[in-house]
């Protein structure tokens, strides 16, 4: 709360935390998720853009080129579809559209493409927009910005180290140039992590290094979701008390950057999904890239038992522009 920032000593003591003491390690990283952003939650939605078709080989994703998986294939998606996603974003309170597309980095005529809807749609509705597009030049990224998008996603999704186990069609360095690419052009940057790949916590702790180093403004957390035909379909080594733990060390290490929990939270952290609100301040909502999440409803009901509030307003708030909270909800 006070400007300091974690050792990695400190970041192993908190994944290596026992479980009998995760309420006090809860209870503290609430103090600091609530000096930061209140009771708020930030709700974005994705849309799926262009799916497979891909030339990368990632062994977690299901759009990959070595997938087997049984997912829809289609190229970018019209206005029409893309205006109708950013409607539905509005409808369920998503303060965040995502637009993201499949493969190794878009053509000039997709990056036109998605330039001239995200101009519409913020002429219509003023959504916050943030784009996944795969590797960017400095000049398709220039034309990002002008059009108005707020902020670029491309995930480090694990460390340098480990890295060479999960692609090898791409360097960690490739990725760590398209986000100073992204940061050159004066876009936000958007930049997480999946978790449990088979990675160890030193891993996770030298992503989390990385990340500070490059000043994010939005860290996703992903939790693995093993699908059907990719390498990875047999991997499920996570646990929701282990999850809650590496989301503790996230707001713990960058207290004041947005932490979303993202894909994969159903299915990892079950009945424990709303304890990770305790440390992240951010969700998405409805379904993800080419599986499904919980009902719009579900998460609705979740922050109000929570006693949270869904940020609704269109302005692109700072972390320390919230409300202070009258009360702190108890965590047991």
């Amino acid at each position: 709360m006070n400007g300091h920032q974690l050792d990695r000593d400190e970041c192993r003591s908190i994944l290596e935390c026992p479980d009998v003491e995760i309420l006090d390690l809860l209870a503290a990283t609430f103090r600091v998720r609530q000096q930061h952003f209140g009771l708020k939650v930030h709700f974005y939605l994705l849309k799926n853009a262009k799916s497979g078709l891909c030339p990368e080989d990632c062994h977690y994703c299901s759009q990959s080129v070595i997938s087997e998986a049984e997912i829809d294939k289609y190229v970018i998606a019209n206005e029409r579809v893309l205006m109708d996603g950013a409607r539905r974003a509005k409808e369920l309170n998503s303060r965040t559209y995502c637009i993201v597309a499949s493969g190794r980095g878009p053509s000039d005529r997709e990056v036109d493409h998605v330039c001239g809807v995200v101009r519409k749609i913020k002429d219509e509705l003023g959504l916050h927009i943030c784009v996944c597009l795969g590797f960017l030049k400095p000049e398709q990224a220039q034309r990002l910005a002008d059009a108005g998008v707020d902020r670029v996603n491309h995930n480090l999704n694990t460390s340098e180290r480990f890295y060479p186990e999960i692609c090898t069609t791409h360097t960690y360095a490739d990725r760590v140039d398209t986000l100073n690419v992204v940061k050159n052009a004066g876009m936000e940057l958007c930049s997480g992590l999946i978790v449990g790949m088979g990675e160890q916590n030193e891993d996770i702790i030298d992503v989390i290094m990385d990340l500070h180093g490059l000043k994010v403004a939005s860290i996703p957390v992903n939790f693995l979701h093993a699908v059907d035909g990719t390498p990875l379909q047999r991997k499920h080594d996570l646990d929701p008390r282990y999850c809650l733990k590496v989301l503790c060390l996230l707001r713990l290490a960058h207290p004041a950057v947005e932490i979303r929990i993202a894909g994969g939270r159903e299915l990892n952290l079950r009945s424990m999904q709303a304890m990770g609100l305790y440390a992240a301040n951010s969700l998405f909502v409805s379904d993800y890239l080419t599986t499904k999440g919980q009902s719009p409803e579900l998460d609705f009901e979740m922050i109000k038992d929570l006693g949270f509030e869904i940020i609704v307003d269109d302005h692109h708030e700072s972390p320390s522009g919230h409300e202070a909270a009258a009360e702190q909800p108890a965590l047991a």
